[in-house]
């Protein structure tokens, strides 16, 4: 694939940065209402958001209500429930763990994705990056700490949603090619909507809240009138994940994705940032550690990609959620 001016690809990483950051700022606001407010009415709020800007920035510039018609409706609907089941799972991990340790389990992401694409795509993986994915896993493992007096339930969490996001890479790479990103979005903010609402008539009442666990609660809590000063945070969530979202489309799509990729690693440090300033959570050795096993294996794999020279523009993991 012939290299792209280094102009676009300096874009290409600042729109990468920028998503970054929307992203960090969704994670941190999004814990910072879980004690508060239940998940679903959170997501809802934000989905509805995000389908308002998709109607007012998206479809008017994509071929109008022209956009929402497919033949692979039952593929959008697959894909939009797997990253539903990887944002819940996430945030509930969020409202339990600190933040800076789900942000870093999650970036197990592109090693799950790598496996996946020899299980699920017959791809051929050599040993570097074999060996990538043991390091990243051994990350994961120092940072949850299984068998210790520490260990919550919760760190699985992050997993899970990593997990999800995996999948939804895989479905994306097998229908990218005849759907467009703003169909695929449309169905994803759709499916978000559906699933929030439909979850809300089950749990909305508040029947099964009373839980102690973090997770839990923030899960099976009433649906509330939020108050006034709420409102602009909330607001916000929605603007900033469709605003990321967007970002990061622009930047894979203005630039070569082992170059844009890496940036998207600055939502590390603005989690560990929001954690301390916001939360008051300060890393111990053992979360460093874990941090930089998973970062480092994430950014061989990206190494390994560019030295391949395989058309990363559709293959490279896009991080964030």
């Amino acid at each position: 694939m012939p290299s792209r001016p280094m102009s676009t690809n300096l874009i290409g990483a600042l729109c990468a940065m920028a998503a970054a950051v929307f992203f960090s700022f969704n994670d941190m606001a999004i814990k910072f209402m879980s004690g508060g407010y239940a998940l679903h009415q959170v997501v809802l709020i934000r989905s509805v958001v995000g389908m308002s800007v998709w109607l007012v920035l998206v479809m008017p510039f994509s071929g109008g209500w022209k956009v929402v018609k497919t033949d692979r409706l039952g593929m959008h609907i697959l894909r939009g429930l797997c990253v539903v089941f990887a944002n819940l799972t996430f945030f509930l991990g969020l409202a339990a763990m600190p933040l800076a340790g789900a942000v870093a389990i999650f970036f197990v992401s592109p090693l799950l994705i790598t496996v996946f694409s020899v299980l699920f795509l017959g791809e051929r993986v050599g040993p570097f990056r074999w060996g990538a994915i043991v390091i990243g896993f051994a990350g994961v493992l120092v940072m949850v700490n299984p068998g210790a007096g520490s260990f919550q339930i919760a760190a699985l969490l992050p997993i899970l949603a990593a997990t999800g996001y995996a999948f939804l890479h895989i479905l994306t790479r097998k229908i990218g090619g005849t759907e467009s990103a703003a169909t695929m979005l449309f169905y994803i903010q759709l499916t978000f909507i559906v699933t929030s609402i439909l979850v809300g008539l089950v749990l909305g009442d508040g029947r099964f809240s009373g839980n102690s666990h973090p997770s839990l609660d923030f899960l099976t809590r009433a649906w509330v009138v939020p108050q006034v000063s709420d409102w602009g945070i909330l607001v916000a969530i929605g603007v900033a994940s469709s605003g990321g979202g967007y970002l990061i489309s622009q930047a894979y799509r203005l630039s070569e994705a082992a170059f844009a990729a890496p940036f998207e690693y600055l939502a590390m440090p603005l989690a560990i940032l929001f954690g301390v300033l916001v939360f008051g959570e300060y890393p111990v050795f053992r979360d460093w550690v874990g941090i930089a096993l998973i970062i480092g294996s994430g950014l061989v794999l990206l190494w390994r990609e560019s030295v391949k020279n395989r058309p990363l523009t559709e293959t490279a993991p896009r991080l964030r959620r």
